[in-house]
């Protein structure tokens, strides 16, 4: 294992993980379906929130809990900015609401919309079938056997820990969590996550537009590099590369430089984290720019 940290208080001084909260939010989610706690990732969302039978629009209803894992679900959102954005929830007294009231602009399923409310109303559901926080959850079947106990999660105006951000924890606890999936849910010789989940909540659903690249799964991002410019798609490899697979890896992505990138075939788990320097900003892109292509490198030995 290699580490660095430029700053050594990143190593023992937890920090926030931003949207890479979505990704754990993920794995609760998937330990619930293992445990029984939830139904299958088709069950509408009125399952949650009955409510909902009288919206106007009769496909909310409709939204399954695999639409809301992708972001699928169709919402009308703009997640930085306007009247429906995740901060604009974050100033109201009810955030779960907020984020169900929306209208819908997309067919659900069609198209995918990055979107932390949907995020919120998933922690919400799973306050409500496992009968207990979701940070009490968290502890009993993610982070006990992980050995995480230094952490802070932030909460809702109703209790409900966050769901799409508001997470600090340390940069060698989410190298944990990377190879938790890494090792496909098992945790010393402990399956806390079913193969199967794993593998289905990491795979590609759905295509992101631009300037986002690759696919989206369950709350994970998912891409693959194979010698392409790293300014051009990553569907469009270089002509010397056509012969060659491409090396394909998911990551949890959070807002301002947090990623935990998982790559399978190489048994490789990568943690980056920002420290905050604030007048010289590192890129953002630096796996897809600089580490996957020396990687991709070690594969072709032997072509």
């Amino acid at each position: 294992m290699y580490k660095h940290y430029r700053d050594a208080q990143a190593e023992t001084h937890i920090a926030k993980i931003n949207s890479c909260t979505k990704s754990i939010i993920s794995a609760l989610i998937c330990m619930a379906m293992d445990q029984g706690l939830l139904p299958d990732s088709s069950t509408p969302i009125s399952t949650f929130f009955p409510h909902l039978a009288s919206d106007p629009d009769p496909r909310k209803p409709a939204i399954t809990l695999e639409q809301l894992l992708t972001m699928t679900a169709g919402f009308n959102w703009d997640e930085f900015g306007g009247q429906n954005s995740f901060p604009r929830m974050t100033r109201t007294d009810h955030w779960v609401n907020f984020a169900l009231e929306q209208r819908l602009r997309h067919e659900p399923g069609t198209h995918m919309e990055y979107n932390s409310g949907v995020s919120q109303i998933l922690s919400a559901i799973l306050m409500q079938h496992t009968d207990m926080s979701v940070a009490a959850y968290a502890e009993r079947h993610l982070f006990g056997p992980l050995d995480i106990h230094d952490y802070e999660w932030e909460q809702d105006p109703q209790g409900v820990h966050t769901g799409g951000f508001g997470l600090r924890l340390l940069p060698a606890d989410l190298l944990k969590f990377g190879y938790l999936y890494l090792q496909e849910g098992v945790w010393e010789g402990k399956q806390l996550i079913s193969s199967q989940l794993v593998q289905r909540s990491t795979e590609p659903f759905i295509t992101v537009s631009p300037p986002n690249h690759g696919s989206y799964g369950w709350h994970w991002w998912v891409d693959k590099y194979g010698g392409q410019n790293p300014d051009a798609d990553s569907a469009s490899p270089s002509t010397d590369s056509a012969s060659h697979k491409p090396l394909k890896y998911y990551y949890a992505r959070g807002f301002g430089g947090q990623y935990v990138y998982v790559v399978p075939e190489l048994e490789l788990v990568t943690v980056l984290t920002n420290d905050k320097r604030k007048k010289e900003k590192p890129p953002i892109d630096v796996f897809p720019r600089l580490i996957a292509p020396e990687l991709w490198k070690l594969t072709r030995i032997g072509d």
